[in-house]
């Protein structure tokens, strides 16, 4: 085989140089790899929150799912929902998305409908880091959830998500904003009541829970509240955005370039 120097210091082969390297087909569109299952809503979403695709370092797709508002996934447990949830998930697949994700910790209660229909990795809920969390703790140290509805969050979504029956949970619900602007799909948020209401909700899970040593957020609307609330109480706080990006680093891991890698053929599916 012959070959030829390049500037007298790189060698390419013949078969290198006919050869190339090739570009494969097969999505709709490329270069986002996470697609959201969002709600049908139009609440604020400042940066921080899933719906904001100014949160994430990469980009992603967004899929609305019809008639899935706030109430109806939470209150009524998203019933007859997952068909336009399922469709929505497909659509995304089709238009490039690698793995699912969703715009609320309650669609835990499809994590397993949807892994099995879906060709692609799904992670429906927030709530599925807990399991985790627990294992990083020390002993006798737990994880605490916040939410956005603490009387409807079930032990059906705890257990879909991989996580205790029994894990410590408070509730927004009793505060100023938070959670009657998300729960009932307003368009105008006071932040800093928003903000306080998550801290409250983090004073009383420390208070009534001394044993937990660490919060998962439910809501996939409270990310931006996370760092306020770690200063607050002085532990871990893990959110949506936490979960996700961890999520997202398998479905694209970093290149480290040299020696790690090579040039390679691009091929999406």
């Amino acid at each position: 085989m012959r070959s030829r120097q390049d500037n007298g210091q790189h060698w390419e082969t013949e078969e290198t140089i006919m050869t190339g390297r090739m570009v494969y087909g097969g999505k709709n569109l490329y270069g986002a790899r996470l697609g959201f299952l969002m709600l049908d809503v139009e609440t604020p979403r400042m940066p921080g929150d899933v719906g904001n695709a100014a949160t994430w370092p990469f980009p992603v797709l967004y899929g609305v799912v019809p008639g899935a508002n706030p109430r109806r996934v939470v209150n009524e447990r998203g019933k007859g929902l997952l068909d336009a949830i399922y469709g929505t998930a497909q659509r995304l697949v089709k238009e490039g998305a690698d793995g699912i994700a969703s715009t609320g910790g309650f669609f835990s209660i499809y994590q397993a409908e949807l892994a099995a229909r879906c060709e692609v990795p799904v992670a429906t809920s927030s709530l599925m880091q807990i399991p985790l969390v627990e294992r990083l703790l020390p002993p006798g140290k737990r994880v605490g959830v916040i939410t956005v509805q603490s009387d409807q969050l079930s032990a059906e979504h705890l257990e879909a998500a991989g996580a205790a029956p029994d894990t410590p949970v408070v509730g927004t619900e009793n505060g100023r904003e938070f959670s009657r602007v998300f729960h009932n799909a307003e368009t105008v948020l006071n932040a800093e009541l928003a903000e306080l209401d998550i801290l409250d909700a983090g004073q009383e899970m420390v208070s009534r829970h001394p044993e937990v040593g660490a919060i998962v957020f439910e809501c996939h609307n409270m990310a931006p509240f996370a760092r306020s609330l770690r200063d607050s109480i002085g532990m871990p706080v893990f959110s949506v955005y936490s979960f996700f990006t961890w999520f997202h680093a398998g479905l694209e891991p970093r290149d480290f370039g040299h020696p790690g890698s090579a040039p390679r053929d691009l091929r999406e599916r």
